[in-house]
């Protein structure tokens, strides 16, 4: 019984690792392949490149979009939850309360860290 549960495993693993490599491969082997140096330049609108090509962010953009998805996967879990809420009976209810409380211990976290001021450079 055990054995048969390590197969699909592995059957699941391999196909994982197998089709992507056969279907880059497949790809490559039937594109066109005509280099030429224009292709390698960056492509602005059809105008000569300026400057560098990396531009510096600030990281709080980075901080305010983790944010975002944190409250965003909240809904998403919160929406099902308070539809099914009659079935779901009291267990259900405090396992949302303590959902909750995590996600407002983190919300108290970046706000005394200052993650929620947007200060400039």
């Amino acid at each position: 019984m055990y054995m048969n549960n390590y197969v699909v495993v592995a059957i699941f693993l391999a196909l994982g690792v197998l089709l992507p490599i056969v279907a880059l491969t497949f790809g490559r082997l039937l594109r066109p392949n005509k280099p030429v140096e224009e292709k390698y330049t960056t492509y602005e609108s059809g105008n000569e490149p300026v400057g560098a090509g990396q531009v510096r962010f600030n990281v709080r953009y980075y901080l305010f979009a983790l944010m975002f998805v944190i409250f965003d996967v909240e809904t998403v879990f919160l929406y099902p939850w308070a539809v099914a809420y009659k079935q779901l009976g009291l267990f259900a209810l405090v396992e949302m309360f303590i959902f909750i409380a995590l996600l407002v211990v983190g919300l108290i976290y970046a706000w005394k860290k200052k993650v929620l001021q947007w200060t400039s450079i």
